[in-house]
């Protein structure tokens, strides 16, 4: 029956997460591999250590026991033989040596009446042979001891352990003290080797499981510790998201109890900041739009006064007092400044409420450049380099904005002529306005876009507020584009305008567009210099 794809998927789901949560970096793995490698050391020391401790206490007391039966039927039973026996001496009484406990085999090597050298093997004659006892034990075997004091016996007991085909065997020696033939014996450790390798496999499996058990417990110890750290990292992740209400549920009282009860006041104190923030924030903006709307009354008024005298200066009858005129002149100016400070600064709340909207159309970008060039009859001072049929998806005005504050920033602090190229590129359109000025200096460059941002401090009061590049990028922003500054290699500074060629309207940007009847382009020259 086939898995439904589901369970696949849900099943491929689960694994993934478990790779993920074992991964070679995971807290959870080192700790798991940490109690692993300290379990494997402890229980391969202990193991070690019991093994060696029973193989010794197993050899040395199977040894014991055969040295003991064996120098014991030396004495008793090759002590008797006379000083030169006869080789069928020699093999009778091997054979009676070795029916002892220990069932042990046994050589006597002796010189009959003549000197010749004879031997009795308790096995007959394909049994055991000089020629299996080591050559070092032999000679020590052989080699008479001074008698002191303290050595009473010419002649002492010697042993050794040797491996023959795998076997192991004890193999030992001695002489008859006061002469008589040599003995020797070898007795097969067999037994005790497969029971010391039967205490080795058990303390092998008890080191696995021991090993097991560590990783298990070391798992439930990550589990008890990392499940409260992993669930401070996803609120961490909530709280950057800006998602200020999250809290932890908060059980015990140990570190990690105290670690989310921080958590949780951090959290609080910051959401309490942020509201706080949020508020007078919002309070700022109120009291701007407001303003601005309370200005403009007064500003309509103002504006018309200065335009009546505008008109009355350049009359031909003169009607004006020259002697008043240059300030009538600078009331105009300033009018005109405050106007469109109050402007800009509407333009700037709305941005800033997400009131702000594009009201799209298909728009030729060589003609809507021509027609801002054209406005402000800037015809002279500006080459474009545009080829019609460039079409995009825009909103006029704010496009308007856009280029006029970027044309009239290179005209007013770079110099002319001031070159206006277009480009489309794959879903975009591309422009760019260069001027040949002095560019602008490094300090300057990050700051061009800040909002009331002067290069020159010794020029605080300037035709502009600061405001127009910071508007233009920000009518850039609401299409989906960007605006960069840069200085050319050729000289002089460059601003690139990127807006996509088909944007739909952002969902945030919705809403009603207060105040936009009557709005000014926003031309603010002078926010760079």
């Amino acid at each position: 029956m086939t898995q439904p794809q589901g369970g696949l998927r849900g099943w491929s789901a689960a694994r993934k997460g478990r790779v993920s949560r074992l991964r070679l970096t995971s807290l959870r793995l080192r700790l798991v591999v940490v109690f692993g490698a300290v379990a494997l050391t402890a229980a391969v020391s202990a193991s070690g250590i019991a093994y060696w401790l029973n193989r010794e206490a197993v050899l040395t007391r199977t040894q014991g026991s055969v040295l003991r039966d064996f120098e014991q039927e030396m004495q008793n039973r090759a002590g008797s033989l006379p000083e030169r026996p006869s080789q069928d001496e020699l093999q009778h009484t091997a054979g009676q040596m070795a029916t002892s406990s220990q069932r042990f085999n046994v050589l006597l090597v002796g010189a009959d009446d003549s000197g010749k050298t004879v031997y009795g093997n308790s096995n007959g004659l394909n049994g055991f042979s000089l020629e299996d006892v080591p050559e070092s034990l032999r000679t020590a075997v052989n080699k008479q001891q001074d008698v002191t004091g303290g050595n009473k016996s010419p002649y002492h007991l010697y042993w050794q352990r040797v491996v023959d085909h795998g076997t192991p065997y004890l193999v030992a020696g001695t002489r008859v003290n006061g002469g008589g033939p040599t003995g020797y014996m070898r007795k097969s450790l067999a037994p005790e080797a497969k029971d010391l390798n039967s205490l080795a496999w058990s303390l092998g499996i008890a080191t696995a499981l021991a090993l097991v058990g560590a990783a298990l417990l070391a798992q439930a110890a990550a589990t008890t510790v990392l499940k409260p750290v992993h669930r401070l990292g996803v609120a961490a992740r909530r709280l950057g998201e800006g998602r200020l209400d999250t809290r932890l549920r908060v059980s015990g009282t140990d570190e990690l109890a105290d670690l989310s009860r921080t958590f949780n006041r951090t959290a609080e104190a910051l959401e309490k900041r942020v509201d706080d923030m949020a508020a007078r924030d919002e309070a700022s903006r109120r009291f701007v739009a407001d303003m601005s709307h309370e200005l403009r009354t007064p500003l309509t008024a103002i504006t018309t006064v200065a335009e009546v005298l505008e008109e009355e200066l350049d009359a031909e009858s003169g009607s004006i007092d020259p002697m008043i005129e240059p300030a009538v002149r600078l009331v105009v100016s300033e009018t005109r400044r405050l106007n469109n400070l109050v402007e800009n600064l509407m333009e700037v709340t709305r941005f800033d409420a997400g009131t702000a909207r594009l009201v799209l159309d298909d728009v030729d970008v060589a003609d809507q450049i021509t027609a801002c060039i054209d406005a402000r009859a800037w015809l002279d001072a500006v080459d474009l380099a545009a080829e019609r049929g460039i079409h995009a998806r825009l909103d006029p005005r704010r496009l308007d904005v856009i280029l006029a504050n970027l044309i009239g920033n290179a005209l007013k602090h770079g110099g002319s002529p001031v070159r206006v190229s277009v480009s489309a590129q794959d879903d975009s359109v591309v422009i760019a306005v260069r001027d040949h000025g002095p560019g602008i200096p490094e300090e300057v460059l990050p700051h061009v876009f800040d909002r009331f941002y002067k290069a020159s401090a010794s020029r605080p009061r300037s035709e502009g507020s600061g405001l127009g590049l910071s508007i233009a990028l920000e009518n850039a922003h609401i299409h989906g584009g960007e605006i960069t500054a840069a200085n050319s290699p050729e000289g002089g500074a460059v601003f690139t305008l990127r807006l996509p060629r088909g944007v739909a309207e952002p969902a945030d940007r919705d809403g009603a567009d207060g105040g936009e009847q009557g709005v000014t382009t926003g031309l603010d020259e002078g926010d760079a210099s």
